[in-house]
């Protein structure tokens, strides 16, 4: 492994990088399973003991998505949910969400119906079918049933694994001018409250600090960042022929809070805190990507007494601290350099 200079380190401390999101404060738990030689990979979240309540908002117009409308009050389940995949391999990723279903189902997880459960497994993909993977390969039922079976709510793996293993950020001049993109995932409490925030960083435009920096995003041929806006209004490189960007981007995240709340406010929470998403990558949510939040809590326990907008103001925080390892804590592989790379 690379030696981490000084200076790095100082980065990775002020980043909060040196240390591991524990998650048991929220009842859930994570599993990833990684196609190292396909360059593709799923991730699961799951509640560890049963069922938990979700809701999910949609930016930009290339989805991908399975069951999407159970995180909704608009459903029977009401937000009931027994799991949520994120998933490499693009629509085809999306048939892996019944290892998901046959893990939940011989553990009698699932939506009663008499003569036996239904487990109800929300899916989203990322495209990884280019730039590093080989078309064909896409996660499996076999990978998913793992990934469900081993989650843990902690040593989350972060970085180029699970549903990261294949993304890429900074699109904009073609995909040999890209970077790595990967999973990240953070934890923040205030008081009673905590919220964990989770993302998978596979967009089309570039990563940034809380500073605004670019730290991961489209290359410049001349060295350092082209930004991805400026490319956009003809101020740099000549931008790759969109047709070739089309449904190739992807930003998924999944918030988290140990609160019960009612699926109509999973909804909110979800749509508020893709702020995270708008602050942090640049442009976010455009016609090319096919982003998606997700929001999760108990289906039931004490209801504390902190009103949803310190809810969602929370969640916005933790998310751009996720978004951010996702691109910090993945290395580089064929050509394709990652922020890890050197320690950054």
């Amino acid at each position: 492994m690379p030696r981490v200079s000084g200076q790095a380190r100082r980065r990775r401390v002020e980043a909060g990088l040196l240390s591991v999101p524990d998650l048991s404060r929220l009842g859930i738990a994570v599993g990833h399973a990684t196609d190292e030689a396909g360059v593709t990979g799923l991730t699961v979240i799951r509640g560890v003991d049963g069922p938990i309540r979700a809701g999910a908002a949609v930016f930009g117009r290339a989805t991908g998505t399975r069951e999407l409308r159970t995180a909704s009050p608009d459903h029977l389940v009401d937000g009931r949910v027994d799991a949520i995949l994120l998933t490499g391999g693009s629509a085809y990723g999306l048939n892996a969400a019944s290892g998901v279903m046959r893990w939940c189902e011989e553990q009698g997880r699932g939506f009663s119906v008499g003569a036996g459960v239904v487990p109800i497994v929300p899916a989203a993909v990322v495209f990884d079918l280019a730039a590093l993977g080989g078309f064909d390969a896409r996660p499996t039922d076999a990978m998913a049933y793992a990934a469900a079976a081993n989650a843990s709510s902690s040593e989350i793996a972060e970085g180029s694994v699970g549903v990261g293993t294949g993304a890429t950020v900074g699109k904009v001049a073609g995909s040999a001018l890209a970077m790595k993109g990967g999973f990240g995932c953070a934890i923040e409490t205030r008081g009673e409250l905590a919220v964990a925030g989770m993302a998978v960083l596979n967009a089309f435009g570039d990563v940034r600090n809380g500073r605004g920096e670019i730290i991961a995003g489209a290359r410049s041929p001349s060295g350092g960042f082209a930004d991805t806006e400026r490319v956009l209004a003809g101020v740099t490189t000549r931008a790759a022929a969109f047709s070739e960007l089309a449904l190739q981007n992807t930003s998924l995240a999944v918030v988290a809070v140990n609160q019960p709340l009612t699926s109509v406010e999973l909804v909110q929470l979800a749509r508020a805190a893709g702020a995270a998403l708008l602050r942090r990558i640049t442009p976010a949510g455009t016609s090319y990507d096919g982003d998606v939040v997700f929001a999760l809590s108990p289906l039931a326990g004490p209801r504390r007494s902190y009103d949803t907008v310190v809810i969602e103001t929370a969640a916005v925080a933790v998310l751009e601290q996720a978004i951010e390892r996702a691109v910090r804590l993945a290395r580089g592989r064929d050509g394709i350099p990652g922020a890890a790379d050197h320690g950054n």
